[in-house]
């Protein structure tokens, strides 16, 4: 599926790469260089790029942009959901997830991707899993490595494998027995501007006849900055947390695989994604 993942900082260059089926050639990325330079903001990269042999595959995390190289028809959403785990996963890991700390753990970098991809299909890609096959880094394990020459992988297969849920280690117990399940959802409102004042306004749906939310906010320039040109853009996120505006609510959860009797509870949130005011 995956033949090849190619890391791309924020000034063009490819500062890492990773094979597992056949050696791709760096030249493939030129096309997505090309789309690069026509897109207005670095977001605005098209996701999917079509070439005459391959399709690239991008997303853009923490300034980096992470390009698989897939030569047959996959789903998109399928290649980008594992591109967001390997960066939650080097987040995880490493604290962060810049240039600077993937090139100080290339050796991991390297193990991990090996882990998560079997010839080029995903195959282990949780964190708990991981961690057993390929111990995170430290400074005393970084310092009896360089000195007996070993290496991050674990010695044992991971527990997690022989568990019903795959992200849970066989025979853990607690003393609080609680599951917890998050139900994110996101919408669309209205938006006014007022050019005198400069306040904007953005109203995100009714939660109380008496009172409606809303987002405000001003802007100012620099001192000693010249007046622009043109009005700026704003980008805007937001999050309500414990409400669902659309009025969705939970009326069953059941588990399964487990003797205990746990404790369920569901919280709500209420986001809306990135966009654009242009003013």
């Amino acid at each position: 599926m995956i033949h090849s993942l190619f890391l791309v900082n924020a000034s063009g260059d490819i500062f890492l790469e990773k094979h597992w089926k056949s050696v791709v050639s760096r030249s493939v990325c030129d096309y997505f260089f090309e789309a690069q330079e026509r897109a207005t903001e670095p977001e605005n990269v098209p996701p999917v790029i079509p070439t005459p042999h391959h399709y690239l595959i991008s997303v853009l995390r923490h300034r980096i942009y992470f390009v698989a190289v897939i030569q047959s028809e996959v789903p998109p959403l399928f290649v980008i959901e594992f591109l967001h785990r390997v960066v939650d996963t080097f987040q995880d890991y490493f604290g962060v997830c810049t240039e600077a700390a993937i090139k100080d753990n290339v050796v991991v970098v390297y193990e991990l991707l090996e882990e998560m991809l079997d010839n080029g299909f995903p195959l282990a890609t949780e964190s708990n899993i991981l961690k057993e096959l390929i111990k995170p880094p430290t400074i005393l394990r970084t310092m009896v490595n360089t000195i007996t020459g070993s290496t991050n992988v674990g010695e044992q297969l991971p527990t997690g494998q022989l568990s019903v849920v795959p992200w849970r280690r066989t025979g853990v117990k607690y003393t609080n027995n609680e599951a917890y399940f998050d139900v994110v959802e996101e919408i669309d409102g209205t938006y006014t501007f007022d050019p005198v004042t400069k306040l904007l306004s953005w109203d995100v749906g009714k939660i109380n006849p008496q009172k409606l939310p809303s987002l405000k906010g001003t802007m100012s320039l620099q001192a000693g900055a010249s007046k622009p040109d043109e009005n700026p853009t704003i980008n805007i996120q937001f999050k309500i947390q414990q409400m669902a505006i659309s009025g969705l609510k939970v009326n069953r959860l059941d588990m399964y695989g487990e003797k205990y009797k746990p404790f369920k509870g569901i919280k709500y949130m209420t986001k809306a994604g990135k966009f654009q005011v242009r003013t």
